[in-house]
Formats: C-alpha cells, sequence, structure tokens
C-alpha cells in the first residue's frame, strides 16, 4: 500500500509544482516593521508583519532571513509568526490561473535551484482560480518546480520515521471539458 501512495503522489507531482518560469528573473520586494542588514555577510534579516514578492511568488511571515550567494541567488528562511504559519502562493505555467500555495510554520526557499521546503504543519495545495484541485499535508514537504517533483514525509527532519504521524493527500477527481 505504500508503493502504491507514493507512485499515486508522484503521478500527480507531475503536473502540481511547476512554477512560473518567468519568476526567476524578476527581482525580490520585500516589506516588512524592521530590517537588519550584515554588509559581510550578505544576509539581511526582516521582522514584523513580513512580505516578500517575487515575480508572482508572494510570501507571509512573522520574520524572513534572506543571505545572498557571490553569484546573486538568493535564499530565505520564513518563520511565522506567534501562533501561526508562514505562506506562499505562485502562479504556475500551464494555464490562465493555476496556482500553488503552501503553509507551515518554516519555509527554506532556495532561489538557485527553485526549491520549496515546508517543515511542520506543512501544506500543499494546487488551484485552479480559486478552486482546490488538491491538497497535500504532512510534516515536512519538498518541492522543486524545476522537476515538477515533489515528497512529504511525517517528520520535520524530512525522514519518514514510524509511528511519527502521517501524511495525508486529498485528490479531486478530473473532468474534461467538451466542445459543445
Amino acid at each position: 500500500m505504500k508503493h502504491f501512495l507514493f507512485a499515486l503522489l508522484c503521478m500527480l507531482a507531475t503536473g502540481i509544482v511547476q512554477a512560473e518560469k518567468a519568476d526567476a528573473d524578476k527581482p525580490t520586494k520585500v516589506e516588512a516593521d524592521q530590517m537588519a542588514y550584515d554588509d559581510a555577510k550578505q544576509i539581511t534579516t526582516f521582522t514584523g508583519n513580513v512580505v516578500m514578492t517575487r515575480g508572482t511568488m508572494t510570501m507571509h511571515a512573522g520574520k524572513v532571513v534572506v543571505s545572498q550567494d557571490p553569484a546573486g541567488y538568493q535564499y530565505a528562511t520564513l518563520l511565522a509568526p506567534s501562533g501561526g504559519l508562514a505562506t506562499f502562493r505562485q502562479k504556475r505555467d500551464g494555464g490562465q490561473n493555476l496556482w500553488v500555495e503552501g503553509q507551515a510554520e518554516r519555509i527554506e526557499y532556495d532561489g538557485k535551484a527553485e526549491l520549496v521546503k515546508l517543515f511542520t504543519r506543512a501544506k500543499i495545495r494546487r488551484l485552479e482560480g480559486g478552486k482546490p484541485l488538491d491538497e497535500i499535508e504532512g510534516d515536512f514537504i519538498s518541492y522543486d518546480s524545476r522537476a515538477e517533483f515533489f515528497s512529504v514525509n511525517t517528520t520535520p527532519s524530512g525522514e519518514n520515521k514510524q509511528g511519527k504521524g502521517r501524511i495525508t493527500a486529498v485528490i479531486q477527481p478530473r473532468t474534461e471539458t467538451k466542445d459543445k
């Protein structure tokens, strides 16, 4: 049964996660209540109702730490506000109104690999318009928008451990539009 569920999730992932390709070339805009910048380490810390936008991707958090490597790639760690969750939402390629959104207590974004990792109380939803198509929940979700692949595990460390929780997947039936 475990192998069947994994295969089902892999098939589901094929169409679930491709982010808008144009986002990679967009500047990052951040709004926050406070900012601290360390030029020597190339680390910027934003605190208080942080909103980070890059192209069609929008992220919300209580605190965001952004670093940049010498090649200019950005890496961000989003931490949830007290009692809440950090969130992201991004347009997907392939249609007019296709979106992916996620939430977790901590989100790590790797701008070079275009990889998003969600830790603790993690959830990703695929949307068409405002309608949810599929939802995946677990304590750790890794989503690679380039490879169109994600994985869900039962612990925030990214491992599956027997008896440490379960993942949940809600997969909506697909209907084809018929020309009339």
